[in-house]
């Protein structure tokens, strides 16, 4: 059994302000709303993984959680139940859609702000690939580097 602890620096993101095209608009419209983290997995790899996501808690944690988007101010949180493996609570974001130059997919950016909307990362965040996206169900992943070896992180959500 392999376990490791991946240490989710996904990416720093410097967000800027500028118009989005139709297709991002479309999908921030899609996202708007509330969704329940039904499922962690972890792809382009064997074994068993334990990790850490979004510097924050163990992927266990994730699942179940549940997240909210508003599209009209950009902001969101996520919730975590408690438990003896998890620290509870809402952590808050300010998120947006981006498209990526060059091969056509888009992706969910996202960093942590306090509750007065202040930002609590430094300007950094995380960046996921949208994989799918309906108005039911969404699809996330994110790539990581462990022990030389890429493995995807994949989030799999429904629609409350």
């Amino acid at each position: 059994m392999k376990k490791l602890i991946l240490l989710m620096g996904v990416c720093a993101i410097t967000f800027s302000s500028c118009s989005i095209s139709k297709e991002a608009r479309a999908k921030r419209n899609m996202i708007s709303g509330s969704w329940i983290l039904n499922d962690v997995s972890f792809a382009n790899n064997t074994g068993n993984f334990k990790a850490v996501l979004f510097n924050d808690v163990e992927d266990i944690c994730l699942e179940g959680s549940d997240w909210f988007f508003r599209d009209n101010n950009s902001t969101g949180r996520y919730t975590i139940s408690p438990s003896t493996l998890c620290n509870g609570g809402d952590r808050f974001i300010r998120w947006s859609v981006v498209e990526r130059e060059g091969n056509n997919s888009s992706q969910l950016q996202f960093k942590f702000i306090d509750e007065k909307l202040k930002d609590i990362s430094g300007g950094t965040g995380y960046r996921l690939t949208i994989e799918n996206l309906t108005e039911q169900a969404m699809k996330l992943s994110s790539n990581v580097m462990v022990d030389g070896s890429s493995v995807s992180v994949v989030y799999e959500f429904s629609k409350k």
